[in-house]
């Protein structure tokens, strides 16, 4: 197994600083997740392993195991329940705040304004997605979301305010902020 590069433990670093309310475990596998992500250039799950287990010197079975009980639920995880050992999952709107917090961090000091868009996304007939993201130089920065069966019943709105709830005081006071929606939201 290769040492871990200095970039790689500097981000680790990095999003245990930002996201402290997760275990060091799960930033370690957030970190490896985003990481990975940038240097395949993909967000699936194979790319993602191949291209950490190349970087780490680990086999790619290993890496692809440690990737996928960073979003499995606690019960679903290698281990769980067995000898003690303590599995964790993480609850992912303990992340929302933090996540604008970090996004603001790095606004430009002078820049007291900020747009959010509300999107509402399908996939297929099995799930819709609504996030609420910030929007910056032409990116789309998803910090809040709940995922929906897609043909359950129901009104958005009380999902919405959930999301935007989670965010509650994470702007800071004076700032100008629009919301964007698609007409119908």
């Amino acid at each position: 197994m290769k040492p871990k590069p200095s970039g790689l433990t500097s981000w680790i670093d990095t999003v245990t600083e930002h996201m402290p309310q997760l275990s060091k475990p799960q930033a370690v596998v957030l970190a490896l997740w985003s990481f990975g992500m940038v240097m395949a250039q993909s967000c699936g799950l194979t790319s993602v392993s191949a291209a950490l287990a190349n970087l780490l010197g680990k086999k790619e079975n290993t890496v692809r195991q440690q990737l996928r009980e960073g979003y499995q639920g606690a019960k679903d995880k290698k281990g769980a329940g067995g000898k003690g050992v303590q599995r964790q999952e993480v609850e992912v709107t303990t992340c929302f705040a933090p996540l604008v917090c970090w996004v603001l961090s790095a606004w430009p000091p002078t820049e007291r304004r900020l747009a959010l868009a509300m999107d509402a996304t399908p996939l297929a007939s099995l799930f819709t997605v609504l996030a609420i993201s910030i929007v910056y130089r032409g990116c789309a920065i998803p910090v809040a979301r709940v995922v929906l069966p897609a043909t359950a019943p129901g009104a958005w709105k009380e999902h919405w305010l959930a999301l935007f709830e989670h965010l509650r005081g994470r702007v800071p006071v004076g700032w100008t902020v629009i919301v964007l929606a698609d007409r119908g939201l």
